[in-house]
């Protein structure tokens, strides 16, 4: 598994980040490939977890907490621009071919979402980075609530990233 160190792309939000988990996959394809599978919201099982957090984020009123729209994104429609959208990311920063990081805010937490390829081996090597920073105390209620669907979420992402078409 990959420690901090091996994240030099992300040393500024390392040092205060809640939670920080890292998942690896390897494959064929283009950062912008990878991204662009990972977050298009066309898998029924993303779908259906997302919905079952409907009812949770309206308790605790959360500012989004309805379902995001059906997108199939194209590695085309992946930008690397600060302030550009992606799904229901903004783009913080990134490197084309490098590293990619989005982050979403909420009223009770700020998430950020961090692709790095690492291509000097005979295959692509990502490591898909989640980052929660706590805003209030529901934050750490619901991060934790959701936590073992997160990694359902993200391996499904990393598993639909990968497909080539």
């Amino acid at each position: 598994m990959p420690t901090h160190t091996d994240l030099p792309e992300l040393t500024d939000l390392l040092p205060t980040a809640d939670v920080i988990d890292v998942k690896t996959a390897t494959g064929p394809v283009t950062l912008r490939e990878f991204a662009a599978g990972a977050l298009s919201q066309d898998s029924t099982a993303g779908r259906f977890l997302f919905a079952l957090r409907v009812p949770v984020a309206k308790l605790l009123r959360l500012q989004m907490a309805g379902m995001p729209p059906r997108t199939r994104l194209t590695p085309e429609d992946v930008s690397f621009t600060p302030g550009d959208h992606l799904s229901f990311f903004t783009v913080d920063r990134g490197e084309d071919e490098h590293y990619l990081l989005l982050k979403v805010t909420d009223n009770h937490l700020r998430g950020y979402l961090a692709i790095i390829v690492d291509d000097s081996g005979p295959v692509r090597a990502f490591k898909v980075v989640t980052l929660v920073f706590y805003l209030r105390p529901a934050g750490r209620f619901y991060y934790n609530l959701i936590r073992p669907f997160h990694h359902l979420v993200i391996h499904a992402m990393c598993r639909s990233a990968l497909r080539t078409t």
